[in-house]
């Protein structure tokens, strides 16, 4: 996520642990065509298909504005579909972009280091995530955690005409959905989602490995966003975006989950 100035607009293992669900597989007869030591092989490039439509997006629309776009042209995209806290400061016409603007500026990146980083974090931790909520869910998460990382910028910075762009603050979203699960990983099905249900909040905050990833990740966002992105450009991380993406995925999980299956 970044804000561009310069532009207008584990328990004793004596206690059964809450964080490992092991699957329970039903026996099977053996299939004389079948080595049973044979590990399974998964496809190294996996991802689901509303994660790879996202990626070819974000990707997509950045190639478009470096080479295709003049600058007064691609100044125009920015100004229609990058989320600019200004806008909403009652010194401007709400028009149609002030509305889709909180969702369109997740496919908008500052540059390629920008846009390739994000897609590589979206396939990390959007792909378990995806494989688990189903596509529809997935992509309603998607939006509603990016509309959540605008607000939370807004809140803090409502006067301010950098624009806010990139997909960093959905991203923030789906690490907080993958907290809930304390990163646990279900592979028996072939494709990686989280497993188990989401854990109460008191038990991911004994967890030493959430934890030290919410300190490292919390570190992280606070540097770069004081020092910069990359160092000598003007481009600035929106640390307070990712906070409120974070917050959105990790306390409005349950209300994309899939409802349970009833029990026969």
């Amino acid at each position: 996520m970044l804000a561009r100035p310069g532009r207008p607009a584990g328990p004793p293992a004596s206690e059964p642990d809450p964080m490992s669900q092991p699957d329970i597989e039903q026996p099977r007869l053996p299939d004389p065509g079948h080595d049973p030591a044979a590990p399974r092989r998964e496809p190294v490039f996996n991802l689901p298909a509303v994660v790879l439509a996202l990626i070819a997006a974000c990707v997509g629309i950045h190639v478009l504005r470096v080479y295709l776009l003049t600058p007064d042209q691609d100044f125009a995209v920015l100004l229609r579909a990058a989320f600019i806290p200004i806008r909403y400061s009652g010194q401007f016409h709400l028009d149609v972009w002030a509305f889709t603007s909180p969702f369109t500026y997740t496919l908008l990146h500052g540059s390629f280091t920008h846009v390739g980083v994000n897609m590589i974090w979206l396939a990390a931790f959007g792909s378990p995530l995806a494989n688990r909520l189903g596509t529809l869910r997935f992509a309603v998460f998607f939006a509603i955690t990016g509309l959540a990382s605008a607000f939370f910028f807004w809140a803090i910075h409502p006067l301010t005409q950098a624009p806010l762009v990139g997909a960093s603050g959905s991203i923030s979203g789906m690490m907080g959905a993958a907290a809930r699960f304390a990163f646990r990983i279900d592979r028996s099905s072939g494709k990686a989602a989280f497993a188990g249900a989401p854990l109460p909040f008191g038990v991911v905050l004994r967890s030493r490995a959430v934890v030290t990833f919410l300190a490292v990740w919390m570190v992280i966002n606070l540097v770069t966003g004081l020092v910069g992105f990359v160092p000598g450009n003007d481009d600035q991380i929106a640390w307070e975006a990712h906070i409120g993406g974070f917050l959105a995925g990790f306390l409005g999980l349950r209300f994309f989950e899939r409802p349970a299956r009833p029990q026969a």
